[in-house]
């Protein structure tokens, strides 16, 4: 089922990012929490595939059991450094023949411990893999996008044209890395309209239930904390129950505020939990009923 196609019948909607567990034995706790947001009707849900690699079996496994055991759109993201024609083109045939009719086209982050990293071979860029998704097979194709620009980008302008030239290679659509200061999206969707970006952009909207380890995912990928969310979570350090309030409050904030200026689309990062984002959702129950 192409997402492209639930799109033009769904007029508003969220979706889900999940990653796949490390084992089989993980099955059972990884498809009760998608079988639980499953039945909030998503769009779509998307399941990480690690650099280079790193999780293509585990992935693969993921998205056959979610086919299997669910009706729903399923996307694999897929990365593209190291990798090679061959082994990509068995890949996306096995997903064709289970069932997954979408891919998000990600270059993949650099090898570890190689700060001077230079993309060479066939794909060197998510450029590369989205031309050549569309060449091999008829997928839906989504790019990854960055609100406050891609920490390799040499500045936003920059960035903007990298996005656009992912666009006319054949995305239907984007996807934000998270951000807590809505500012960056609405600015970066100017910036995409006035380059002559017209795909859908979602934004990818992280809940804060742990906000130390959010601060150091968010620093790994240059997004911003703004000081508002430093402040509100500072009293609450060390209290589980207190963050998941303060998280699901800032999101349902943060998604108002989207879904009040046009939004018709959220991604939620799940980190393979439900109840941040089950509140959340309660929260924003009147925009989706």
């Amino acid at each position: 089922m192409k997402i492209t196609d639930v799109l033009s019948k769904r007029d508003r909607g969220f979706s889900f990012e999940f990653f796949p567990p490390k084992s089989i034995e993980g099955k059972e706790d990884f498809m009760g929490v998608v079988g639980t947001l499953a039945a909030r009707g998503p769009v779509y849900v998307s399941v990480t595939y690690g650099a280079g690699g790193s999780t293509r079996d585990r992935t693969r496994n993921a998205l056959l059991w979610i086919t299997e055991e669910t009706d729903l759109a399923v996307m694999s993201h897929l990365t593209c450094i190291g990798a090679e024609r061959a082994e990509l083109e068995d890949l996306l045939g096995d997903y064709k023949r289970f069932g997954v009719d979408n891919i998000l086209a990600l270059r993949g982050d650099p090898p570890k411990d190689m700060y001077d990293f230079r993309p060479s071979g066939e794909f060197r860029y998510a450029l590369d893999l989205v031309r050549f998704v569309r060449e091999v097979g008829d997928f839906s194709v989504a790019v990854a996008c960055y609100p406050e620009g891609h920490q390799e980008s040499p500045s936003l302008q920059k960035d903007i044209e990298y996005t656009r030239m992912k666009v006319d290679a054949g995305a239907d659509f984007a996807i934000t890395q998270m951000f807590f200061d809505n500012r960056y999206y609405y600015d970066f969707l100017d910036r995409a309209r006035k380059a002559g970006i017209t795909v859908p952009i979602f934004p990818g909207i992280m809940p804060v239930t742990d906000f130390e380890k959010i601060r150091k995912f968010a620093g790994f990928c240059h997004a911003t904390i703004p000081p508002k969310l430093e402040e509100l979570f500072a009293p609450a350090l060390g209290d589980p129950e207190e963050s998941m309030k303060l998280g699901v409050h800032y999101a349902v904030s943060q998604c108002e505020d989207l879904l009040g200026n046009g939004v018709r689309y959220l991604h939620f990062y799940t980190l393979n939990k439900s109840d941040a984002v089950l509140k959340i959702l309660d929260g924003l129950s009147p925009h989706f009923t």
